[in-house]
């Protein structure tokens, strides 16, 4: 491990280690010339490859022909911010133990350990590479859609920004509700040559995978979102058996009106906005009609999944999701009136109706009363026939 250039009379040593720490000494003729060679070995645990929360460990050790020296350490991330490290052990100067913060996905780089010492003299920067496998996504997130509308969900693992070397798999998968069972919809797997390939696992509901998605990004297409499509949608990696995952909750909202079809003149309807699962406490939905006055307003109260507003005229009204005072999705609803003639048409039905209910109701009373009548008549003749067999006599003829 180690080469002597014969023009200079450099010694070079290769893949140093600490048992190499010690005196060289170099002979020329009467001449003799000493150096002392101090090492340093500085180790990362999992071969620093982490998933977001884990806690690293760093052991910095040292070897010289000397005492070892109380070193002065520090740490700097990879936006070179200042760490400070919690130190596990330092019974002896030989050895130093640290334990980091928990790591994010942001964490990944390169990483810097200064060593200081005044005595002897030591000012030595190790470099060290911390790898974070994750997403640039938050860990939860929500998104909104309206019923028939397109939505893409997207995720961006960060293996090709951070150059990961080993391969690893993952997981989609969707439930409507936190309690209720997982589907998978699709599982992908990633080579160490950043090769990326996905299987669909599920027809549960259509969804596509698009083809011109971005590059290490995972993706899924809902191509005409119904309201049984909303819940949350979980991409999950797996390394070593070790999982990190982000979630995508979809809320997705409808209107409809109660009774549906034209508005006759004098009736009314019920308009009715609702998503499906409860909305966080910074938002909530609000009926709003076109041109109308703030008193045409509804609005849903905290975590009401539905709103509903009573409709008396035609016109064009409009329901929001709105999260901290801005708009998230809107859907209209027109409300049409409808023509004279089917007002007509209703008014006769009304009076026609409620005339055959005073008809059917006076025809009971009369059946009612002449059955009563026979009843009473049937019993005056049953008593007559009991009274005659009491006292029927024999008449003889002379």
């Amino acid at each position: 491990r180690s080469e002597i250039n014969p023009n200079s009379k450099h010694l070079k040593l290769f893949d140093l280690r600490l048992s190499d720490a010690g005196i060289y000494t170099c002979e020329y003729d009467s001449h003799t010339v000493s150096i002392s060679l101090h090492v340093f070995e500085l180790t990362i645990s999992l071969d620093g490859h982490f998933l977001p929360n884990e806690v690293p460990e760093l052991t910095l050790m040292q070897n010289s022909s000397h005492h070892q020296p109380n070193l002065i350490i520090t740490l700097f991330n990879s936006k070179n911010n200042r760490v400070i490290p919690k130190l596990l052990q330092s019974k002896t100067p030989q050895k130093y133990i640290m334990k980091l913060k928990q790591l994010e996905a942001a964490d990944s780089g390169m990483w810097m350990c200064h060593v200081r010492s005044d005595s002897p003299l030591i000012n030595q920067n190790i470099s060290f590479d911390v790898k974070v496998l994750g997403f640039q996504n938050p860990d939860f997130e929500r998104k909104y859609a309206t019923v028939d509308s397109t939505v893409v969900l997207s995720w961006h693992p960060n293996f090709q920004k951070i150059k990961w070397k080993k391969g690893f798999t993952g997981q989609l998968k969707w439930k409507q509700q936190e309690s209720a069972i997982a589907h998978e919809l699709l599982d992908f797997n990633v080579t160490a040559g950043e090769k990326q390939h996905e299987t669909k696992k599920s027809s549960h509901f259509q969804f596509e995978i698009p083809g011109s998605k971005p590059k290490s990004t995972i993706e899924v297409k809902l191509p005409k979102v119904h309201f049984n499509h909303s819940g949350q949608y979980q991409c999950q990696l797996a390394y070593n058996r070790r999982y990190v995952q982000s979630k995508i909750e979809l809320v997705v909202m409808k209107v409809s009106a109660n009774p549906v079809g034209p508005l006759p003149r004098g009736a009314k309807m019920t308009l009715i906005c609702q998503v499906s699962s409860p909305l966080p406490f910074n938002a909530h939905l609000c009926w709003e009609r076109v041109n109308g006055t703030q008193m045409d307003n509804k609005k849903s109260k905290q975590h009401e999944v539905k709103v509903e507003v009573n409709v008396s005229a035609a016109g064009l009204w409009n329901c929001h999701l709105i999260e901290d005072n801005e708009r998230k999705i809107s859907l209209n609803y027109a409300v049409e009136e409808a023509p004279v003639w089917i007002s007509y048409v209703v008014i006769g039905a009304s009076i026609g109706g409620s005339v055959l209910v005073f008809g059917l109701a006076c025809l009971c009373i009369i059946s009612s009363i002449s059955w009563q009548r026979r009843r009473q008549r049937a019993k005056r003749m049953a008593r007559a026939r009991q009274y005659l067999l009491e006292n029927k006599t024999c008449q003889c003829q002379q």
